[in-house]
């Protein structure tokens, strides 16, 4: 039975379903008792009875139950040679096999809540600095594939969730997830925002986000919440609250239609920025060691704005100047589908980090 406020693991095994597996395993343990009782009904005159010496079809059912689950009374038994061999031959294996069909499964799920224990108690020690996606509805599941497709761990994400049949699909796609309502703190630390770096709030409601950003940031006053609101005027509500960032989905999506309206093709490049992992793409990253000293537009990614000591200086501000150690870079880049278009990586290492095109030979007709 789930449980709100619940912490799912993703499944690392085959998935069985344990009541089937139950289901299944009682069944056998009935069939083997049928069978026993029906065996001493069948050779009930090599058995007697010590009340009144015969042994009717309850009392064959007596001795099996007694016989097979080791109690043994005595006060039906075997007194034929024929029924003895029987005993041995039949019954004793069907005891063992009905006592190992009890225990084994009570062993198995001790054994497996052992385990999921285990798995929990060390994915809850090591959960530090991971974000905390709040709703996975289409708007959540973006959220993490955009997450993913930047290269954040798919361990370091952990999903909220009401819904039960959201928190299997989480589990599916290999996340942790929490079953319960965001808006109450025992959920939320349960979910590890008090650790987290980041959350990202994706409710269905709007009042629901309000309450949900004050929680996780009385939780944690550091961390970077974002949050989506369908109505404008529940921005600076949210703000309040202690959101970093808000977004307006409905306001978004309505800027995008009318753009598409005015210009398709203007339309098509914004949802293609809007889309991780294809065509072009908006990232941000440091300033390369071979490009301190450069002006935004010597790079070879597009810069469309600078932050410089915590501050977003767009790409005309004559306040860039040159660029300096600790900058960070907006940038709209071909992604990595275009392996032939020239774009700047983040490094470790030394090097300017910018990757060569590859030969005009392995480029698409008319690429870039």
């Amino acid at each position: 039975m789930e449980t709100k406020g619940s912490v799912h693991l993703p499944n690392v095994d085959e998935e069985i379903d344990p009541l089937r597996q139950f289901s299944k395993r009682v069944l056998i343990a009935v069939g083997v008792l049928l069978a026993t009782g029906l065996i001493v009904w069948l050779d009930r005159d090599g058995y007697t009875d010590s009340i009144d010496g015969n042994v009717s079809l309850l009392d064959a059912f007596y001795y099996t139950t007694v016989t097979l689950s080791t109690t043994g009374y005595g006060d039906i038994a075997p007194i034929t040679d024929e029924s003895r061999l029987i005993n041995i031959v039949l019954i004793t294996p069907m005891r063992v096999a009905f006592l190992i069909i009890l225990i084994g499964t009570t062993l198995e799920t001790l054994t497996a809540r052992s385990r999921e224990q285990v798995r929990l108690n060390r994915w809850r020690k090591k959960l530090r600095e991971h974000t905390v996606v709040i709703g996975y509805g289409v708007k959540g599941r973006s959220a993490v594939a955009t997450l993913l497709a930047n290269s954040v761990p798919i361990e370091s994400v952990v999903v909220v969730d009401p819904d039960p049949a959201a928190i299997t699909e989480a589990n599916d796609a290999g996340l942790v997830a929490v079953l319960g309502d965001a808006t109450r703190a025992d959920v939320l630390r349960r979910a590890g925002v008090p650790a987290a770096r980041s959350v990202i709030i994706t409710t269905a409601r709007d009042d629901s986000s309000v309450l949900a950003t004050l929680t996780c940031r009385q939780l944690n006053p550091e961390a970077e919440i974002i949050v989506s609101v369908r109505e404008a005027d529940n921005v600076n509500l949210v703000r309040q609250g202690g959101a970093n960032e808000v977004v307006t989905s409905s306001d978004a999506v309505g800027r995008i239609l009318g753009l598409a309206t005015v210009s398709p093709a203007l339309g098509h490049v914004l949802e293609d920025l809007t889309t991780s992992g294809k065509g072009l793409e908006v990232s941000e990253r440091e300033v390369l060691p071979r490009e301190e000293g450069k002006q935004p537009r010597q790079l070879n990614d597009l810069v469309v704005a600078v932050i410089r000591d915590g501050a977003e200086l767009p790409f005309h501000s004559p306040a860039i100047g040159h660029l300096v150690r600790g900058d960070r870079l907006i940038v709209v880049r071909a992604s990595a589908s275009f392996p032939w278009a020239r774009r700047t990586e983040q490094g470790s290492g030394g090097g300017d980090g910018d990757t060569e095109p590859e030969d005009p030979a392995d480029r698409p007709p008319g690429g870039v």
